[in-house]
Parts: C-alpha cells; structure tokens; sequence
C-alpha cells in the first residue's frame, strides 16, 4: 500500500503554490497524497489527519507562524494518540527555529529552493510504508 501523507495549509497564509507543488510530487513518487485547502487549525489537520489515517503530516507556513502552528499539530496528534504519524514542514524557516521545531516534535523542514527529488526521498527514507 502506498503512503497516504496530509498536505496542509495551517493558519491565514494564503500562499499554497509551493505545498501544491509538494504535493504533485509527492504523488508522483508513489504516495497518496490528500491536500487540505487553505486556513487550517491545527484541530482541523489534526481531524483530518485521523479520518484519513495518514501515515505522515506535511505542513507548509510561509506567514511566519510556524513556531506556534507547527508544534500545535503536533501536540494535538499526540493528544490523539497519533504519535506514529511523521510530521514535516516547509516555509520561510530560519535555521534556528528549525532546530527548536525538530525539539519539539517536527521530524524535518524544507526551506524554499529545497529540491523536489530531495523532499521524496526524505520521505521514502523516513516515513514507513503501510502493510
């Protein structure tokens, strides 16, 4: 079976090209792949991500709030005893807070220019395949 991985939008950015882009070629490589629209909660990815039974969370912020939204998914999926699911994310991330993001939950961020082959294979390697 094929990986079934959450594409979401959290948040009032409302920039997707780069999540839709991540998401065709996540697609591409083999995955299914479900896409969640713009302005997300948390809880509403959180939902989603349960009634889809994803095996990852792909989450793209380029507003600058990815220190409060990204570890509030991630909380609210351990909340839900969801703590299988790999969680992942992409945006105008500095350096620094991509750090304290992978401390707190965040198994890996993308940064624009981030080479598509690269996010797949990040992916391939680091998110378990369904039997």
């Amino acid at each position: 079976m094929p990986r079934r991985i959450l594409i979401a939008k959290p948040g009032l950015d409302g920039h997707d090209r780069g999540a839709k882009v991540v998401a065709r070629a996540l697609r591409d490589a083999g995955n299914e792949v479900i896409y969640s629209g713009l302005h997300q909660t948390p809880a509403q990815i959180v939902e989603a991500a349960v009634q889809e039974d994803v095996d990852a969370v792909g989450l793209s912020v380029l507003s600058g709030a990815h220190m409060t939204l990204f570890p509030a998914v991630v909380e609210l999926l351990r909340s839900r005893g969801m703590d299988g699911v790999v969680v992942f994310g992409g945006g105008i991330v500095p350096d620094e807070d991509a750090a304290v993001l992978k401390e707190r939950g965040m198994a890996e961020i993308f940064t624009p220019g981030t080479p598509l082959a690269e996010v797949s294979g990040w992916v391939e390697s680091n998110v378990p395949v369904r039997l």
